[in-house]
């Protein structure tokens, strides 16, 4: 009887109820308005969003389970560090093979357990119209245990709640969340299943990116 309670299925079904509850919690202190678009995935995968801000993740998994990857650094930053923890994030030393490596080796781990991974395959935020290039092993990876694509497109409405170039963590947290409002919208595409890397990325890549004008389209017909 002890087993059940305390399996590790059972403790990670706890963690995921205890993470959902708090990223919640923080997303209404912190005046997070997210505008959905599309049906929330169905099936598990690897899911691919373009990269705004160090919130993106904490976006997605407010709406589904899924693991995030996330560069190391941003789990000793206050707050975000913390719901990065508990969310699950993977976190990788991008300079570092042996970390990268670590890294796939989990993400297959992951995936073939039955549970979604998040990846930003730009490997760092921007504020372009569109995506930077996709890196190619987040998708060769997928190919090689035949896994769902998921393309996600996120943005935010105010341009400059991306954190980009010098940005510090404080000065833009207090200033993106500062807000009454932080307004983000979100489209979940269906699934992608094909054992061509290259049409993986470039299917998403086009999606997403299509996604983003759309969005900026629409914000900017509001003012």
């Amino acid at each position: 009887m002890a087993s059940f309670f305390w399996s590790e299925k059972t403790t990670n079904r706890n963690a995921l109820i205890l993470r959902d509850f708090i990223i919640k919690t923080t997303n209404q202190i912190l005046g997070i308005r997210t505008i959905v678009y599309g049906e929330l995935p169905k099936t598990q995968g690897l899911i691919v969003a373009n990269h705004r801000s160090y919130f993106d993740p904490i976006v997605i998994v407010s709406h589904i389970h899924a693991y995030p990857v996330g560069k190391k650094e941003v789990a000793s930053w206050p707050l975000i560090g913390y719901l990065c923890k508990i969310s699950g994030v993977i976190f990788v030393e991008r300079e570092c093979q042996d970390s990268r490596q670590k890294t796939c080796d989990m993400i297959k781990k992951t995936l073939n357990e039955g549970s979604s991974i998040i990846n930003f395959p730009e490997g760092t935020t921007d504020i372009l119209p569109t995506t930077l290039p996709f890196n190619y092993g987040s998708f060769k990876t997928a190919t090689q245990i035949k896994a769902a694509i998921i393309p996600v497109a996120i943005d935010y409405k105010v341009k400059s709640d991306a954190f980009v170039n010098d940005d510090t963590f404080i000065p833009h947290f207090l200033k993106c969340f500062g807000k009454p409002t932080t307004e983000i919208k979100i489209t979940y595409f269906p699934p992608i299943y094909s054992d061509d890397a290259e049409f993986l990325l470039n299917t998403s890549k086009v999606m997403i990116d299509k996604e983003l004008i759309r969005f900026r389209k629409d914000w900017d017909s509001e003012k």
